[in-house]
């Protein structure tokens, strides 16, 4: 029977120079290149464009920025890495056009300057072909690590959503929760061993908890044991969904925390955290680089949760709206404290707090 450990050590670069392993990633999203989004919108016709522009114009601009980030990330020494999400536009907008049953009703402003087309779901939700299958091959071929998928969950994509039908949210959010299993499937048959549900609405609507672990189990029903999954949830008071989370089957919560300086971390201390935690420990709501020495501070916070063999490092959400430079800085410094914590761990130099449970399954 698979572990915890065994599904998180596939992930364990073969050179990695420390006996200890705190797994680096990302949470997903990144700045595009400046180039991108007028290519897209020349592509959409939002800019006139004299010249021929078709879908293969576009497809070969949208693999040079995926080509281009997923070795960004490489090179910034991630251990697990995604593309940016470079072909993708808003985290619900982008699945709504794929999902039969979604119509999309133009711009709503979310926050600041920014805007998402904010979908109806207007009829049975069916699921017509594979929404990111063909992303993730292509970073996979061309990226040297392992890849991680980022799906945004079935509770986001109807909450956040007009429901123009005669069913519940529950049963609605069930249904989008099916699609996102078959899903995974696709992905499962196409090589992905990590794949990631981002449900931002979860912390914000907690009394909804119970939905989003039903949604959950439909999700992991029949994906084999060795595919690791994930939970990032990000913003809201995390004392209102948790112990109850920990009963959801992933393996791994990737929680927003450096944005609040921690104030919350006390939450997930007072009763013993049994699952992988992914820490973010640096802020993606600030344009500025955090020096390595206050990110290795972060990341012993986590060590006051779980121990180093379940600890992965990560931002504290995507990083899309950060200057490129940033969030390049962001990563590089996020990597090079994790393997100095790493080396410190090795020599015995941090100390590990005594925990009476150490959850391996």
């Amino acid at each position: 029977m698979l572990t915890m450990t065994d599904v998180r050590e596939q992930f364990r670069p073969a050179d990695h120079p420390h006996d200890h392993f705190l797994l680096t990633t990302v949470v997903g999203s990144y700045p595009k290149p400046k180039w991108t989004d007028r290519v897209r919108d020349i592509h959409d016709g939002e800019i006139d464009c004299d010249a021929s522009f078709d879908e293969d114009h576009w497809q070969e601009a949208a693999d040079d920025a995926a080509r281009l980030i997923t070795h960004e990330h490489e090179r910034s020494g991630l251990d697990v890495i995604v593309d940016g999400e470079m072909r993708r536009t808003e985290m619900v907008e982008y699945f709504a056009h794929r999902i039969d049953g979604y119509e999309l009703n133009g711009p709503v402003k979310v926050w600041g300057h920014n805007y998402f087309d904010k979908p109806s779901i207007t009829d049975t939700v069916e699921y017509d072909e594979p929404w990111l299958v063909d992303e993730f091959e292509f970073t996979d071929d061309v990226a040297d690590r392992p890849v991680k998928v980022p799906i945004t969950g079935p509770y986001t994509l109807t909450n956040w959503a007009f429901n123009e039908t005669d069913r519940t949210d529950e049963a609605l959010a069930t249904d989008v929760a099916a699609l996102v299993n078959e899903e995974i499937e696709q992905l499962v048959e196409a090589g992905a061993r990590y794949i990631q549900i981002d449900e931002p609405a979860l912390a914000t609507t907690p009394n909804d908890h119970t939905i989003v672990g039903e949604c959950l189990e439909v999700i992991a029903d029949g994906i084999p044991a060795d595919v690791r999954l994930g939970l990032h949830v990000c913003y809201g008071d995390y004392s209102r969904i948790y112990p109850e989370i920990l009963e959801y089957p992933v393996h791994e919560y990737d929680l927003e925390l450096a944005n609040g300086d921690y104030e919350q971390l006390s939450v997930f201390t007072e009763h013993e955290f049994t699952k992988d935690l992914a820490l973010g420990v640096v802020d993606a709501h600030t344009a500025s680089v955090e020096p390595v020495s206050q990110i290795k501070a972060n990341i012993e916070k986590g060590l006051e949760v779980v121990p180093p063999e379940r600890l992965t490092i990560s931002p504290d959400c995507g990083l899309k709206l950060l200057p490129r430079d940033v969030a390049y800085g962001k990563m590089e410094n996020m990597v090079k404290a994790a393997r100095e914590v790493e080396a410190e761990l090795d020599a015995g130099t941090i100390d590990v707090p005594a925990r009476t449970i150490q959850a391996d399954d």
